[in-house]
């Protein structure tokens, strides 16, 4: 038996880091939405019990390591399955970039494996599953966009932004998000304001959308990688309406409504920067095409 599933990168619109938790992880205030760049999981059933990974992508871990062989260890522990599952991961999100590439690969990799062994999770159980292997996997299990608090998992479904073109690019460079929070001085970083970020969404009004993007990691990453900053001033060059940092970084999305800006934009970059995307909002896609 086979199951396949989408798993699709996430932008933050708005990123606050209140302050450390007694369990090491940092307590967060964001607005996070889907964008139309997806990796796709193909979940092959094995007669032997073992969980295999292969990833078309280099420096994606096929062990322990990997998100999607962690969620599957933790189904098959908790509902005693003794079958194996082959995990095939067909890479198109960049890898370390700040999108949940690999937390979205894990989310699909539950969803896959629910249908697959018929565990008849709900989304509920799916998301507290997700979890256990990282703070951005239920927030991909349900997807759409939503408000996320707690350290991440702590979700509450929004309506999605108004139908907008996203260009994202990522520099060569890599950055570790544990490191990017180490250097955090949170007295001294900019805090976004998220409340403002949700009612513009909710009053669909894209230009209020545009100007009140903000992350708080987005200054620390800024001051370790030369390339973001000169990216951020290339798209605002360009045309776009707004630019930010997603996650930790280090990619750089920028926001149009217009297919000749961000063909304009795309294009620039194409030359300027290894990995560059045009891609929509998931939840405005339809609109656009």
């Amino acid at each position: 038996m086979k199951v396949i599933e989408r798993a699709p990168a996430k932008i933050n619109l708005s990123l606050d880091v209140i302050g450390k938790r007694n369990d090491g992880f940092h307590e967060v205030n964001m607005v996070m939405t889907t964008i139309d760049l997806c990796d796709r999981i193909e979940c092959t059933a094995l007669d032997t019990d073992q969980i295999k990974i292969n990833s078309s992508a280099a420096f994606v871990p096929e062990d322990e390591r990997n998100f999607a062989y962690q969620a599957a260890q933790l189904i098959k522990k908790k509902y005693n399955i003794r079958q194996g599952v082959m995990i095939n991961i067909s890479k198109e999100i960049p890898v370390a970039a700040g999108l949940a590439g690999g937390s979205s690969d894990a989310a699909a990799t539950i969803r896959a494996l629910n249908k697959m062994w018929d565990l008849k999770m709900s989304i509920e159980e799916m998301m507290d599953l997700g979890a256990k292997v990282g703070s951005d996997v239920p927030f991909c299990v349900i997807g759409g966009t939503a408000i996320a608090a707690g350290r991440g998992e702590k979700l509450t479904p929004i309506a999605s932004p108004p139908p907008c073109w996203v260009i994202l690019a990522k520099p060569s460079v890599s950055v570790s998000t544990a490191e990017i929070y180490r250097s955090l001085s949170l007295s001294t970083a900019p805090h976004p304001d998220v409340e403002g970020m949700v009612k513009a969404i909710e009053n669909q009004d894209y230009l209020k959308i545009c100007a009140l993007l903000g992350n708080t990691l987005e200054s620390v990453t800024l001051s370790k990688v030369q390339e973001v900053s000169q990216i951020k001033e290339h798209m605002k060059q360009m045309g776009a309406d707004g630019v930010l940092m997603s996650g930790s970084g280090p990619t750089v999305f920028g926001l149009t409504r217009y297919e000749s800006r961000m063909q304009r934009i795309y294009n620039s970059l194409k030359g300027y920067c290894p990995y560059v995307y045009a891609v929509h909002l998931c939840g405005g896609m339809e609109q656009l095409e």
